[in-house]
């Protein structure tokens, strides 16, 4: 499956922002995972088909109310085969 590494900045740590793109990953059949990172970022790895990569992209970019995202980048990896959505 298509993979993509979303790295988001921005006020989103502390705010629900991965058990909410969690939520929206699973309801677009995405597997992988998100994390928070050391410099204040989210982490989310995503594998699934290229339109819904690309709407959980849009997603990210508003995230939960709480949040405030600055920045969404995102690299393209090689296929993976992920189970589930996890949160670290």
């Amino acid at each position: 499956m298509p993979s993509v590494r979303f790295i988001v900045s921005g006020r989103v740590q502390g705010v629900c922002y991965r058990a909410s793109a969690r939520e929206q990953a699973l309801s677009l059949g995405l597997t992988g995972h998100a994390k928070n990172r050391l410099d204040g970022c989210v982490e989310v790895l995503a594998c699934g088909p290229a339109h819904a990569l690309d709407a959980l992209e849009r997603w990210l970019q508003r995230g939960p109310p709480a949040a405030r995202v600055e920045a969404v980048s995102r690299e393209e990896l090689p296929e993976q085969d992920l189970r589930g959505f996890h949160t670290g």
